[in-house]
């Protein structure tokens, strides 16, 4: 940075104070440096800087603000700045300027950091943080400062990390195979439906679910048409429960179900519909021929007082009860 200097220090027993050395100034204090060296370091700043008079009127622009507005210095020079800005920025900017010259009043603006759009030469809106400033009167005349942060590559990088937290959330939460929410999403939306029955006194439900044969299914057919019968299923899930269920793929063949504010009846009859739903939707196989599957079905109660565990065991018994029974059927707890 052209601050050799022969002189190294010593610290001595280690205290940087202990023997800092003194450097006479090479150059005058920064009161009486030219100004071209200001001048300078405005030109080149990665900022985009901008000087307007008292009368709103484009002082100076460097060249960032040129590279950000799509315009040459002199296209801008003595126009105002409200063909860059918003028109909402715009209709208030003026007035904002004035009004603070003539009641001198603290500005709502001035010195704090503000986020809004500019104009580019070629009608885009571009993204920025803008800070401005009184830089006070010169030859009677008073002016004013910004800098402009172009901010898209920063937005870019929010909407991405935004976007691939949601993925992370949606792997975390459902299944790859079948994007039904998985065992984790089904116990978390469980305990709130539990939370909110115990405030409103409402009746809750919970089901199991299991394919009839599926292992047969997978043993002659592969792995790849067991795949397909599972999507066909959720789909058929996401088809046929209420809006306010919950369908969830739990692990295997296996799916869970949810049903607030249904009685055990109720539950019994909207899993009634999903079993004769799945009996008559086939996944068609390679060849196109058509396979059917069955499900079978356990309901239970989840009243308050009860957990979750000891109501999906319940909803479990019922299940094997209604595999006992001869498959394709619903049975409810209790």
């Amino acid at each position: 940075m052209g601050c050799d200097n022969e002189a190294h220090p010593d610290f001595g027993d280690g205290s940087m104070t202990d023997a800092l050395p003194v450097i006479p100034l090479a150059a005058p204090l920064a009161g009486t440096l030219p100004a071209v060296l200001f001048s300078r370091l405005l030109e080149d700043s990665l900022d985009a800087v901008v000087i307007i008079d008292e009368h709103c009127r484009i002082c100076y622009i460097n060249g960032a603000m040129q590279s950000l507005s799509g315009y040459a210095s002199g296209e801008l020079l003595g126009q105002t700045l409200n063909g860059l800005l918003p028109d909402a920025v715009a209709a208030q900017h003026d007035r904002m300027v004035i009004d603070y010259i003539r009641s001198s009043r603290t500005s709502s603006v001035l010195g704090k950091i503000r986020e809004f759009a500019i104009r580019h030469r070629n009608a885009q809106m571009i993204p920025i943080e803008m800070k401005a400033m009184d830089l006070g009167m010169v030859d009677g005349v008073r002016y004013f400062g910004a800098f402009l942060l172009d901010v898209r590559a920063r937005r870019e990088l929010a909407e991405k990390n935004a976007s691939l937290l949601a993925q992370l959330e949606q792997q975390a939460l459902h299944d790859a195979l079948t994007s039904l929410p998985n065992r984790r999403a089904y116990e978390a939306q469980a305990e709130q439906a539990m939370a909110r029955a115990a405030r409103s006194g409402g009746p809750l439900a919970v089901g199991v679910a299991d394919l009839d044969h599926f292992k047969k299914i997978n043993d002659r057919y592969g792995h790849a048409v067991g795949d397909a019968v599972l999507r066909t299923v959720a789909q058929v899930l996401r088809d046929t429960a209420r809006i306010t269920d919950l369908a969830a793929r739990l692990g295997g063949e296996e799916f869970g179900l949810l049903f607030p504010d249904a009685t055990l009846a109720q539950a019994h009859g909207v899993a009634e519909r999903i079993r004769a739903a799945i009996a008559n939707t086939p996944t068609l196989l390679p060849d196109g021929t058509p396979l059917q599957v069955t499900m079978s079905i356990g309901v239970a109660a989840l009243p308050p007082g009860v957990t979750l565990d000891a109501a999906m065991s319940e909803a479990d018994k019922a299940l094997y009860a209604a595999k006992h029974q001869g498959r394709n059927q619903v049975a409810s707890a209790g």
